[in-house]
């Protein structure tokens, strides 16, 4: 049987945010998927990700490259890549995080496939293994940019998975 995929909620961003955020997550589903295609107004190129307004107990494992450099990080947060402000104009990255199990009452994992769009070579793609050592079920994501704002044509969009 396939992956059967419901829309939670889309948002747009039409002037520069600061952070996006989806509240109110029903239960229901299995599992939440969440699809990005975003740009940053700055040169900086990663956003946090929060699970019910936590800023504590994430880690992650990130494996990347950029056409110069293949390398791994490991990390006290869940981040991932944008468009920085400098690539391609108008080019937007893509994104998908996978959370499996969300409402359940074990820690919440995340794996998230990256890949910016630069018509250079430092073109970034990476591969991240997030954990988020709680036992709640998640009822709110937030993104927010290290610095800087998500540019004007940002989208994000949460699915349910069933």
């Amino acid at each position: 049987m396939a992956l059967q995929l419901f829309k939670i909620a889309d948002i747009l961003v039409e002037s520069p945010a600061t952070s996006v955020t989806f509240s109110n997550i029903p239960s229901g589903y299995t599992d939440l998927i969440l699809k990005v295609s975003s740009r940053m107004s700055t040169t900086n190129n990663f956003y946090k990700i929060e699970f019910n307004g936590s800023t504590s107990s994430h880690t992650n494992r990130r494996l990347y490259g950029n056409g110069a450099v293949a390398a791994s990080y490991s990390g006290s947060d869940i981040i991932t890549y944008s468009n920085r402000s400098d690539y391609t104009a108008n080019s937007f990255d893509n994104t998908e995080m996978y959370i499996p199990n969300y409402t359940s009452s074990n820690n919440k994992s995340i794996s998230i496939d990256n890949v910016t769009e630069t018509n250079a070579t430092n073109n970034e793609m990476a591969i991240i293994a997030g954990l988020w050592s709680n036992t709640a079920a998640i009822t709110s994501i937030k993104l927010t940019p290290d610095s800087g704002s998500f540019a004007t044509n940002s989208t994000f969009t949460l699915y349910g998975v069933l």
